[in-house]
């Protein structure tokens, strides 16, 4: 496999084996200093109704389903990296929280939404993302979404990940600029996908 097509987050800890504890430092950090981490977890929220099921991939430390199954959503949250696991696990116990990788995920259960934030896309090897979004589709419940979000400059383009959608069984219903709802526009730093299974044909 060449550079080029690893997962940037395993790549990262390759070259640096205490880049996992940086990020958890960071975000304790940031949460220390009073700012708002839960946007994401907000709209999420927003979309749903009580107790729903919610799929955290890509969840990290379980900044955004600790948040959610606090709100009362059953949560299963998913990461490829045990260190993060770890810590989602001790500060969020009320989800549950699985190593895993997205490109094989294969949970015995459907959901509401998946949702995948904080640029993990952007992380997945670039010949994983179809398979990935693939999956996700293949989690949701019958009228569930999946949301996607993550920046631009990252090495996944915008019409990259428009042309993957479709190719994986999705289809777009909203695209946004922001989790506070802006609407995107071509020159947005950031895109946050509302994305349903594509109809079946004649249906």
């Amino acid at each position: 496999m060449s550079n080029s097509d690893e997962n940037g987050w395993l790549r990262k800890i390759a070259a640096d084996p205490g880049h996992s504890q940086w990020y958890i430092d960071r975000f304790r950090a940031l949460a220390e200093r009073g700012e708002d981490l839960g946007g994401e977890a907000r709209m999420i929220d927003a979309l749903v109704p009580r107790g729903a099921r919610i799929l955290d991939a890509g969840c990290g430390t379980g900044r955004v389903g600790g948040l959610l199954a606090a709100a009362g959503h059953r949560v299963t949250g998913v990461d490829l990296d045990p260190k993060l696991i770890e810590v989602a696990r001790a500060d969020h116990p009320g989800a549950e929280w699985r190593v895993g990788d997205l490109s094989e995920l294969d949970l015995p259960e459907s959901f509401d939404v998946v949702v995948c934030a904080g640029n993990v896309m952007t992380f997945a090897a670039p010949s994983t993302r179809r398979e990935i979004l693939r999956r996700f589709g293949a989690h949701l419940a019958p009228g569930g979404r999946a949301v996607v979000g993550f920046g631009a400059g990252r090495g996944y383009g915008y019409d990259e990940f428009l042309a993957d959608v479709p190719a994986a069984g999705l289809a777009p219903d909203l695209l946004l600029s922001t989790w506070d709802l802006r609407p995107f526009h071509d020159s947005a730093d950031f895109i946050v996908a509302l994305l349903t299974p594509l109809r079946l044909s004649g249906a």
